[in-house]
């Protein structure tokens, strides 16, 4: 079963492993998910999971939102380290993600210009030509590739579109820009007696090498830190993600940072 969702538009601050002092952002349904992949290790549940509605919040209340709990973070002598988007799915399937986008970035610079802009994405919309170019604009584009073969990412991630290849995502992958940073998350599991990893020798060379044809600015390893939907997902030892990120660094000389 999910951990939790997100049942507000902007929520923490919280303490990301990967990010700092990070306060979020949802843009989906706070009763429930919406997203392009339904991936097995999701802290929000599959998507058949609390389905009470699929209300999107406004460009407006999104834009209230944030300024409302900027402004109290100011008063109280608080800065983040970044404003995420993440929440309860895929946040670039929101209609107006870059028009918000563009307030978030305008009320950055107004409340905390330090502070980065980061969105956590699984990439299905790079298709969506305003969903590129706003995620070209902000600080911190981070985007999943969590293996270099359809197999794995059918198993292990569950794309809901059927026409989803990991040669298309590459493909807009290797021409987004120099922000770009990779996140892959390793675990391996089983679900419905498909047995998955992402761990093996197979799957880190052929994930390495479009790694150096992809040439994202840095890596984010991890894996999970939660309770998940399924109950027999394997949490990976530090030490080896650390072995992971040696590799990659010394085989593509990207730099990786690793959250166990």
């Amino acid at each position: 079963m999910p951990t939790f969702l997100f049942h507000e538009i902007v929520f923490g601050p919280v303490h990301s492993r990967r990010l700092g002092v990070s306060l979020g952002i949802n843009l989906l349904p706070i009763n429930g998910k919406v997203c392009s992949f339904d991936c097995l290790y999701c802290e929000c549940g599959l998507n058949k999971d609390n389905k009470k509605d699929n209300k999107l919040p406004t460009r407006a209340a999104v834009k209230e939102a944030l300024e409302n709990k900027l402004q109290q973070m100011k008063d109280n002598g608080e800065a983040p380290d970044v404003i995420t988007f993440a929440g309860n799915g895929e946040p670039t399937m929101h209609p107006v993600f870059s028009e918000i986008i563009d307030d978030t970035l305008v009320l950055r610079d107004a409340f905390f210009p330090k502070a980065q802009v980061c969105v956590l994405s699984n990439a299905t919309q790079l298709h969506k030509p305003t969903v590129l170019e706003a995620l070209r604009r902000i600080d911190q584009p981070i985007l999943k590739l969590d293996s270099a073969f359809d197999s794995t990412i059918k198993h292990m991630d569950r794309p809901v579109s059927s026409s989803f290849t990991v040669a298309k995502l590459v493909e807009q992958l290797s021409v987004f820009g120099n922000k770009l940073i990779i996140q892959t998350l390793f675990t391996k599991g089983a679900y419905e007696g498909v047995a998955f990893d992402n761990t093996t020798e197979e799957e880190l060379s052929a994930w390495i090498n479009l790694l150096k044809k992809i040439a994202p600015v840095s890596v984010m390893i991890y894996t999970i830190d939660r309770d998940t939907p399924i109950a027999n997902l394997v949490k990976i030892p530090l030490e080896t993600l650390e072995a992971i990120a040696e590799r990659v660094q010394r085989e593509t000389g990207l730099s990786v940072s690793v959250a166990g």
